[in-house]
């Protein structure tokens, strides 16, 4: 076994000779929560966008997919290229991409205009998070699951915040009032700018004599099972699609909320979707990735399927239970795919929060078109189904075995 690999597959604790730098994981969480509470955004002025550019739901749907594309198809080139020549003050460059689009979304005055504006948003998104993903690991200290969700619950945190900040800033002010949240691009470029600097100091102290680490696995098992962790990115995203992007259009039209009291419903759901987030990394480092991502996904499923048969009030209590569940899997399938392909964070990361990008961006773009054909109840009955592919986490291999 090689030192790379023993290291991987040591216990997930910090050594002596390096800790956890609490402050830089704290700094990239908060950085996480500025850059997807902006990005939140998009999705929670739907309503908003919906009647300024008299839109129909495959129109949002395309607004999505396009926010989502730009965010998912750069994301593992990012990551490839950053993994062969680290660029830690790339971070602070892409959330100035989100600054410009946040400003364009304010005053877009054509569709077309907003479909750039949310791309240039996509694009600060695809440069954030496979450089952050790899600070966050670098910074662990050997505790990979719990840095990871550390970093995630930032993430999580901004996108609960981007429906309330909707309900009660863009919604009685209008659309203009969007370039207000350029402050907190600003603030994310001061924080990020610091962690780079940290990050080119640390990656020169281990530059000297780093071995190119291998994976324990074969390569056509690694290939297999970096497939059917795409199957469980499709699966939990494109559910989560159905909700960011359309839940709030299901509650007005199933139970006549106003848009603030659906926001507010959302608002719920994210938040509980943010505290599964930090409890999931954790919890992997302890028993297995493996036993968190079998109940993360498949346990969601007889909530899902129960959700769209119940009132309103169960409607809340079900959409709480599914986001704290169901958010504590991708921490762990991303800490699971770094270690089993180790000396790739950037690529890992790059990928998966890829997938979940496109997927997501995908998903709403289809959901909007069968919304549009059929009802936004038929689609939630559709998704229901989706936690049902966890079942091919019997599949993945045992990685501590593995490298045993």
């Amino acid at each position: 076994m090689t030192a790379a690999t023993e290291s991987a597959a040591s216990p997930a604790r910090p050594t002596a000779a390096e800790g956890t730098a609490w402050s830089i994981l704290v700094m990239l969480s908060l950085s996480h929560m500025l850059n997807d509470t902006m990005q939140s955004l998009v999705a929670a002025s739907y309503p908003i966008l919906k009647d300024s550019f008299s839109l129909d739901y495959g129109q949002i749907g395309i607004v999505t997919l396009c926010f989502q594309v730009t965010a998912s198809i750069l994301q593992p080139l990012v990551g490839i290229f950053t993994d062969r020549h680290p660029q830690p003050f790339s971070l602070a460059i892409g959330m100035g991409s989100t600054l410009i689009g946040l400003l364009l979304l304010a005053v877009a005055p054509t569709y077309g205009v907003l479909l750039v504006a949310v791309g240039l948003i996509g694009t600060g998104s695809s440069v954030f998070h496979p450089e952050s993903s790899r600070m966050a690991r670098l910074a662990s200290g050997g505790r990979h699951g719990l840095a990871q969700s550390l970093f995630q619950v930032g993430g999580n945190s901004g996108t609960a915040l981007g429906p309330l900040l909707a309900a009660f800033v863009v919604l009685p002010n209008g659309r203009t009032s969007v370039a207000w949240f350029a402050v907190l691009a600003l603030a994310g470029i001061a924080i990020l700018t610091r962690v780079g600097i940290w990050g080119r100091s640390k990656r020169k102290a281990h530059a000297a004599g780093a071995a190119k680490p291998a994976s324990a696995l074969p390569r056509a098992v690694v290939i297999r099972t970096i497939a059917i962790l795409m199957a469980l990115v499709f699966s939990k995203n494109v559910y989560l699609a159905s909700i960011s992007s359309y839940y709030t259009f299901y509650l007005i039209e199933t139970f006549h909320m106003s848009v603030q009291d659906a926001q507010l419903y959302l608002f719920v759901f994210l938040g509980a979707a943010a505290v599964g987030t930090l409890a999931g990394g954790p919890i992997g480092d302890r028993i297995g990735r493996k036993a968190v991502i079998w109940v993360s996904i498949l346990g969601v499923l007889p909530f899902s399927l129960a959700l769209p048969h119940v009132g309103p009030t169960m409607t809340l209590v079900l959409s709480i239970a599914i986001g704290l569940i169901l958010s504590s899997a991708f921490s762990a399938i991303l800490v699971y795919a770094q270690e089993l392909v180790p000396g790739r964070v950037g690529m890992i990361a790059g990928l998966f929060f890829g997938l979940a990008f496109g997927f997501g961006g995908l998903g709403a773009a289809v959901l909007g078109e069968v919304a549009d054909r059929t009802s936004i109840g038929f689609v939630y009955e559709v998704c229901a189904w989706l936690p049902a592919i966890g079942l091919l986490t019997v599949f993945l291999p045992n990685l501590k075995k593995a490298r045993a």
